[in-house]
C-alpha cells in the first residue's frame, strides 16, 4: 500500500509529539532539602534531593557541578560560604559539607547535569540554620 501525503501527515505529527513527551526537560526536576533546618555552625553537612517531578523518584548520578550557599533569604547574598561534596547515604541524594556561620535563612543553589537530559537542572533550596 503506497501512502500520499496526506495520509503520512498525521502520522508524521504523531510520532513527533510522542517523541517530543518522551523527553524530559530541565524543568521537570527538582532540588529539595532532605533537612530543611539544622543547627548553626562550621563544617555543617547539608544534604539535598533530586527529583523527577512527573514521577517522583529521586534521580541518581547526576553531576553537580555548580554549588553557592548565601544569606540571600535574610537580604545578605554577600555572605557565602564554601561548599564541598561529601558521599551521600541514599541513591538521589547528594550530601555537601559548609559553614552556616549564623543563625538565619541561607539560599542553596545547585546546577547538575542528568543523565540522557540536554538542559542543565537548575534549582535553589531555602534551608534555615538555628542557634
Amino acid at each position: 500500500m503506497k501512502l500520499g501525503i496526506w495520509s503520512a501527515g498525521p502520522l508524521l505529527a504523531l510520532a513527533l509529539v510522542a517523541s517530543t513527551a518522551a523527553k524530559a526537560g530541565g524543568n521537570d526536576y527538582a532540588f529539595e532539602a532532605v533537612t530543611p533546618e539544622m543547627k548553626k555552625g562550621d563544617d555543617v553537612i547539608v544534604a539535598v534531593r533530586l527529583v523527577h517531578k512527573p514521577t517522583g523518584n529521586p534521580v541518581p548520578d547526576a553531576v553537580i557541578f555548580r554549588t553557592r550557599i548565601d544569606m540571600g533569604p535574610d537580604g545578605m547574598a554577600d555572605m557565602t560560604s564554601p561548599v564541598a561534596p561529601v558521599p551521600a547515604e541514599q541513591p538521589g541524594t547528594y550530601a555537601f559539607k559548609t559553614d552556616l556561620p549564623m543563625a538565619g535563612r541561607y539560599q542553596f543553589s545547585l546546577a547538575a547535569k542528568v543523565q540522557g537530559e540536554q538542559d542543565t537542572v537548575q534549582g535553589k533550596v531555602i534551608l534555615k540554620a538555628n542557634k
